[in-house]
């Protein structure tokens, strides 16, 4: 079974330079999660979307790359029923004519 979050949109401390330090910005996730379903077991999209949320805007972090990583780590560890996380951070705003994004895919088997 796969779970794909689209557009998990928040605002969030992330980045490098001193604007990016001092106030919030935009920041988008893109999550896709396969995993083993079974009648009785599934994963619950609503509490994973908070899980990211929190997490990003906690940790605050200055690498996309980080963050990109430490979700992964948080995901694999409250969701072992997790085999297959493709993850996409992206700051929509950072550059006048671009979307940037960092994304990685993984398996946990």
């Amino acid at each position: 079974m796969t779970i794909r979050i689209d557009e998990l949109r928040f605002e969030a401390i992330i980045g490098l330079l001193d604007f990016e330090r001092e106030a919030e910005q935009t920041v988008i996730v893109d999550l896709e999660l396969d995993y083993d379903y079974t009648p009785g077991s599934y994963l619950d999209y609503a509490a994973i979307a908070k899980a990211v949320t929190d997490h990003i805007r906690r940790e605050r972090y200055e690498l996309l790359e980080e963050a990109l990583l430490g979700l992964e780590t948080l995901l694999h560890r409250n969701y072992p029923a997790i085999r297959r996380l493709k993850c996409r951070l992206t700051k929509p705003h950072i550059l006048p004519h671009a979307r940037v994004s960092v994304s990685r895919e993984s398996r946990f088997d």
